[in-house]
């Protein structure tokens, strides 16, 4: 298999397991990140400012996902979403870590799941995949296979659409009135110039 198809294939799970986490989960794993992390996400998802509630938040988080399957944005997202807990399965795997086997996986994914909840988890492990980890076959198939770990099936959507950032009607009439306006002034300033010309 070649590289590219394979890298579609990690992407489309690593996909999956974002899709997969309900709004609540999405929210719950914002909310356990540091504050640096929470900083990170919103900007990926188009703020720099944050975001008036957790709902717009997790709405703007999977429109920038899933406008971001190909050019880095799904992987960016993911991977900050889910540094706290590698981190931990790294340290947890501790000298393992480099390539665990399917054993050492299902020995430390339980304490993770009870921590950061089994959405988390499956998010991870999918990052780790497309993020070329050693042991990304085995992690492959237990996100195919396992009876906990495995991903549900989802309905991959297309972007959902943010609430439009567009004026109301009446702020576009007063900019139209404006602008009418400014062209009656300076057809006027043309006309005042042309009679100051001919009296000269």
């Amino acid at each position: 298999m070649n590289k590219v198809k394979t890298h579609l294939q990690a992407l489309s799970l690593l996909d999956r397991a974002f899709v997969a986490l309900t709004d609540a989960e999405l929210e719950a794993l914002f909310a356990s990140l540091p504050e640096d992390h929470q900083k990170a996400i919103d900007e990926l998802s188009g703020s720099t400012d944050g975001f008036a509630d957790a709902d717009t938040r997790n709405l703007a988080m999977r429109t920038a996902v899933t406008r971001g399957r190909m050019n880095g944005e799904l992987e960016k997202i993911t991977t900050v979403l889910t540094d706290p807990s590698l981190a931990e399965c790294i340290e947890m795997l501790g000298e393992h870590a480099d390539f665990p086997t399917e054993a050492q996986i299902l020995e430390v994914t339980p304490a993770l799941i009870e921590k950061y909840g089994l959405g988390t988890v499956r998010l991870m492990l999918a990052g780790a995949i497309a993020g070329e980890a050693k042991a990304a076959p085995t992690l492959t198939y237990l996100l195919k296979h396992d009876e906990t770990l495995a991903l549900p099936k989802v309905e991959i959507e297309s972007a959902p659409a943010l609430p439009a950032r567009k004026a109301d009607d009446d702020v576009k009439a007063k900019r139209k009135a404006v602008q009418e306006q400014r062209k009656v002034d300076s057809r006027n300033r043309r006309e005042q110039q042309a009679r100051a010309r001919n009296r000269v």
